[in-house]
């Protein structure tokens, strides 16, 4: 039986940065627990990206923005009937102890790690194909030839640094993906497409395929508005329109 397939598409620029840097930190914790030297390239590279992306804009300053908003949007709710309680208070302690960890964060996320000569070495050569291999950084081939726990433990003394980071996206994002129900909805003609309150924007679409495995959805759209095509990838595996009715499970995450 086909596998259940969630695809995501961000609303904002601040999610779509945090979705990245999710994708990036699943990465590297995938990689840095394997033994093997390839699965170690793979973890740096994953760092080098995680750098390179963290590099481009004031993510620490966009985190403690989203936690904060996050903060006052409950605190909003705490006095509702139904609100447990608890609960609640379990989340907006987290906000508080992540938005602590990112503050005690000193300078730029990675700044230590821009500053590592290892690193900057392997970093200079990534963006030429082939360019890390064991004639161009001889220190990077000597390293990937140690013993794997060596390895492991340089990894994650280089992640250490960054985990504050990891762990305030997955907070946000996880109160965004939980912030709504989903919904049965149909894609008529293979077509769908929906406006989004302005008072309220969305932050994320999630599309949910039960049973379709030759169907993906692409998904595009801003704070106001979004539309859903699905595609066909049956026949020749080239993906064209399809246009049947699809029925699909929506969810837009308002938080």
């Amino acid at each position: 039986m086909p596998t259940a397939l969630t695809f995501e598409h961000p609303l904002n620029e601040r999610v779509r940065t945090f979705l990245r840097l999710e994708h990036l930190f699943g990465k590297v914790t995938h990689f840095v627990s394997h033994e093997d030297p390839w699965t170690s390239r793979a973890a740096v590279e994953g760092i080098l990206d995680i750098l390179a992306v963290t590099a481009r804009a004031d993510i620490k300053t966009e985190l403690l923005k989203e936690l904060d908003r996050n903060r006052g949007t409950l605190n909003r709710i705490r006095r509702q009937p139904g609100v447990d309680q608890e609960t609640l208070g379990q989340i907006l302690d987290d906000l508080q102890q992540s938005a602590t960890d990112l503050h005690n964060l000193s300078g730029q996320i990675g700044h230590s790690l821009r500053q590592d000569d290892f690193l900057k070495s392997i970093a200079k050569r990534s963006s030429i194909p082939g360019g890390t291999c064991s004639f161009d950084l001889p220190q990077y081939h000597y390293w990937l030839e140690q013993a794997p726990e060596a390895r492991q433990q340089r990894l994650s003394e280089w992640m250490r640094g960054l985990q504050p980071v990891s762990d305030a996206i997955t907070l946000a994002l996880t109160l965004a993906r939980t912030s709504a129900a989903p919904r049965e909805v149909t894609a008529a003609g293979g077509f769908f497409q929906e406006a989004l309150s302005v008072k309220a924007p969305a932050q994320l679409v999630r599309v949910n395929l039960n049973g379709s495995a030759h169907l993906f959805p692409e998904i595009s759209g801003h704070k106001n508005r979004f539309s859903i095509r699905f595609m066909d990838t049956s026949e020749s595996g080239r993906p064209v329109p399809w246009r049947e009715d699809t029925a699909f499970t929506l969810t837009c995450c308002v938080f």
